[in-house]
């Protein structure tokens, strides 16, 4: 039986220090065949020379290296023109900075092969991972096999390297929305569970380094600098939510972890010392969240309480709230 093919895409935006690594993780993954679609995102140095020399010192039957470039400068553009070209039945997104273990794609097509031998097809497949953060240490990035809709609003369990998706089901979606310079696979991976895939997951240890360490990562590290655009990302997947399907108390719960990562924001904004962006937004993100419960009593006595609780902590720099917030909304 001929081996299903798989397609990583991995935009690249003046990262020719950074990318090899990234390539390197890509080389050594033990399953053949594969597409790797390279992305030039209109760089301006020598990522263009890097990416030929990749190609032409890595030819061979089974690993087939695909090479074009996306005027339009965002990353979901240049995630777009390589979905274009990519031919494999699965297909991995993946950033220029980041790394995969050499068994990544072999785990994934493990998952999608005994799934077909029980006669199950699937869209989606989720991948535990690990943050590499500003300190330099690492930890593992959440993980969860339920509730994924809540977890992919609170962690983002679906960004761009943590999952992998059938080329068939992607493509009958909207795509990455190509005017969004940052939150773009939060939103998409919203708009993907939207789509009511048929989700696995994988088992086992972490197979993805995630770089959030400081100048190095394309994430970034402080959120005051582009103010206004993580507020625009919210707007719209809260009236993706709103205009979907999905039952009216579902709306209402992804509806209220929305306003809540409006507060984390607010959070944030207050940690890095702009308490002049953080407190109109709590005060919005609050509004909401009051006007969403029309038991105005268990507001006031139970649910505002501990939402300004969670506003402190992650203000201090705590970890834990979203398990919380989970909870209460």
């Amino acid at each position: 039986m001929k081996e299903m093919e798989v397609s990583i895409i991995i935009p690249v935006y003046n990262r020719a220090d950074v990318v090899p690594a990234t390539l390197q993780s890509v080389v050594d993954q033990t399953y053949r065949p594969l597409q790797v679609v390279l992305v030039d995102n209109d760089s301006t140095d020598d990522t263009m020379r890097v990416l030929e020399n990749f190609q032409k010192e890595h030819p061979g039957e089974g690993f087939n290296v695909v090479i074009t470039s996306e005027s339009h400068h965002t990353a979901g553009a240049a995630r777009n023109r390589g979905f274009e070209l990519a031919t494999g039945e699965w297909v991995l997104f993946f950033d220029s900075d980041d790394v995969m273990k050499e068994d990544l794609v072999e785990a994934y097509v493990k998952v999608i092969e005994k799934a077909q031998k029980k006669g199950r097809q699937l869209d989606l497949i989720s991948a535990p991972s690990t943050l590499v953060i500003p300190d330099g240490s690492h930890r593992a990035a959440p993980f969860h096999r339920r509730d994924l809709f809540a977890q992919h609003i609170l962690h983002a369990q679906l960004a761009t390297q943590r999952y992998a998706v059938r080329r068939e089901f992607f493509a009958a979606t909207d795509g990455w929305n190509i005017n969004l310079p940052g939150w773009n696979d939060w939103e998409l991976g919203l708009r993907l569970l939207l789509a009511n895939p048929r989700v696995a997951f994988l088992g086992g240890r972490s197979r993805v380094i995630i770089n959030h360490n400081g100048a190095d990562s394309i994430t970034g590290t402080e959120f005051h600098s582009r103010q206004g655009q993580w507020e625009h990302v919210i707007d719209i997947m809260k009236n993706e939510v709103l205009c979907s399907l999905l039952k009216p108390q579902h709306k209402l719960r992804y509806e209220r972890l929305l306003h809540y990562r409006r507060l984390v924001l607010a959070a944030q904004y207050e940690r890095e010392g702009y308490p002049e962006l953080a407190k109109p937004l709590c005060q919005e993100a609050y509004a909401a969240l009051r006007e969403s419960y029309r038991d105005h009593r268990r507001w006031r006595w139970f649910v505002a309480p501990i939402t300004r609780r969670l506003f402190a902590r992650i203000a201090a720099g705590k970890r834990g709230s979203a398990r919380i917030a989970r909870l209460l909304y």
